[in-house]
């Protein structure tokens, strides 16, 4: 009788262990941007596009190390607060999330990469582009798209060999982002034959630029260049309007670049006159751009800004690295993001030895017909 129970209770242990090892192991990818505030409607499109590459690689199946995976999305709001940056990354830290995607904007993403950095979370920004990011040589940062040295300096040259501008102000948020793109900006137009006419200075909840605006109009300039987001520069653009600068030209980064832009212009016919720039590819000739906005559209309609594609691409990459390393320990499988070589939505993705990504494009678009246009 012993026995039979021996063997009854040694079968059940067995049973339980393997029900045990069947079970999905589940990796954990932290994403964080303004989900509130002025800024939420880039926050909720990159976590847009984070989640539907969770979905898209829970529904296909993904093994590592010969383990089956059940991948979730842990979600935190900084809202584009470089105080809340931090303490969003701690959170995840704590968590021990398995890798994290963001953070939008360059003031909390590079304090944040502190945090990432001392607990050794890699992390791969789809948005950030101030180039002082890669510099602190930090081997859990990662960057998907251009940064401001390249945005900054493409609609500097646009300004004057394609447009002939010769008189430009120059106004910025105060943020690092901002600050960044701007003084990119000016340096490149000054070696290019474009006088400064003024510099001016705003912050990223400012509504009012009337005064700002009416102390650049009295030096007649041809364009006015800003260092911000579209919060800022859509009033910005109805109140240019307001003061009979219809015929000055607009320019701007990524910061500007969204859908959104055109609702907050509020129809100022000073839309027209906007170049901005973006770190990538446009949509349309990205190797699966397309195709990926039919998909995200019919899953998240109206909700597109600009970064979401590359958040996609960012979860897939680091899942790629796993892969490769057979752990989602980030211990284990960090140094393999440097050997990263992986086709996904945007481009070819893989990245130099500081995390900045490898042969990044630019894209300059204007605005036409109330429609977001690329030039090149």
């Amino acid at each position: 009788m012993q026995f039979k129970f021996t063997a009854v209770v040694g079968a059940t242990l067995t049973l339980l262990a393997g029900a045990a090892l069947a079970q999905d192991m589940v990796v954990k990818i932290g994403h964080v941007g303004p989900l509130s505030g002025a800024q939420a409607h880039y926050g909720k499109d990159n976590e847009n596009g984070a989640r539907m590459a969770i979905d898209d690689l829970n529904a296909k199946g993904v093994m590592i190390g010969g383990r089956k995976v059940k991948l979730e999305l842990a979600a935190e709001d900084d809202g584009a607060d470089p105080k809340q940056g931090p303490a969003a990354a701690q959170k995840l830290c704590d968590a021990k999330v398995n890798g994290v995607v963001g953070h939008l904007n360059s003031g909390t993403t590079i304090p944040a990469s502190t945090v990432y950095n001392q607990c050794g979370i890699p992390h791969i920004t789809p948005s950030a582009t101030n180039p002082k990011l890669t510099q602190q040589g930090y081997k859990t940062t990662f960057r998907m798209l251009a940064n401001d040295n390249a945005l900054g300096a493409g609609l500097a040259l646009h300004a004057a060999k394609n447009l002939g501008l010769k008189r430009v102000a120059v106004i910025d948020d105060r943020s690092a982002y901002g600050q960044g793109v701007a003084e990119v900006f000016k340096k490149t137009a000054m070696a290019n034959g474009i006088t400064i006419v003024d510099e001016q200075f705003t912050n990223d909840k400012a509504t009012d630029f009337m005064a700002i605006l009416t102390a650049i109009k009295s030096k007649n300039p041809d364009g006015v260049f800003y260092g911000g987001m579209d919060p800022q520069a859509g009033p910005m653009l109805r109140q240019m309007e307001q003061l009979g600068m219809g015929s000055v030209k607009f320019f701007g980064g990524d910061g500007i670049c969204t859908e959104k832009l055109i609702e907050l212009s509020g129809g100022a016919k000073t839309l027209g006159g906007v170049t901005c720039a973006e770190g990538g590819a446009s949509l349309e000739k990205m190797p699966g751009g397309t195709a990926w906005r039919a998909r995200y559209e019919a899953k998240y309609p109206k909700q597109f800004q600009v970064y979401s594609p590359y958040t996609y691409d960012a979860v897939h990459v680091l899942v790629d690295a796993m892969q490769r390393a057979g752990s989602a320990d980030p211990k284990v499988y960090a140094a393999k993001l440097f050997e990263s070589n992986y086709q996904g939505v945007t481009t070819k993705i893989g990245f130099e030895a500081d995390g900045e990504l490898k042969n990044p494009a630019m894209t300059l678009y204007n605005y036409v017909g109330g429609k977001k246009v690329a030039l090149n």
